[in-house]
């Protein structure tokens, strides 16, 4: 399964599901970093920096440092969904999908968009 790390405004809920499906999900709040408005690029540096995929549902941030940075590995950007359980599976099954998630860009969106 994969490592991954989740930002600060990611659901708590989902980071309980995706352990379940038996990924390893690190959260800024667990390195001590919660509240400290800690900037997106450094954050994207903590995750690389560590072998983690970078969780967000900041999309526009984040596909910004993608298109700058791209020497990452990886992020999954989600649109924000109350289908906690239902994201949690369609991040578990797209990171499935795709052989390496290093250097990628991969969206998760709410059915019917």
């Amino acid at each position: 399964m994969a490592r991954l790390f989740a930002d600060e405004n990611f659901p708590q809920p989902v980071i309980v599901a995706l352990r379940s499906l038996g990924h390893d999900v690190l959260t800024i709040g667990e390195i001590g970093r919660a509240n400290q408005g800690w900037p997106d690029d450094e954050v994207l540096a903590y995750a690389t920096s560590h072998h983690r995929i970078l969780l967000t549902v900041n999309r526009l941030h984040f596909l910004r440092l993608h298109q700058r940075t791209p020497a990452h590995s990886g992020i999954v950007a989600c649109t924000e969904d109350v289908d906690f359980t239902g994201l949690a599976r369609r991040i578990h099954d797209a990171l499935a999908t795709v052989p390496s998630v290093t250097g990628q860009f991969l969206r998760i969106y709410k059915p019917g968009r």
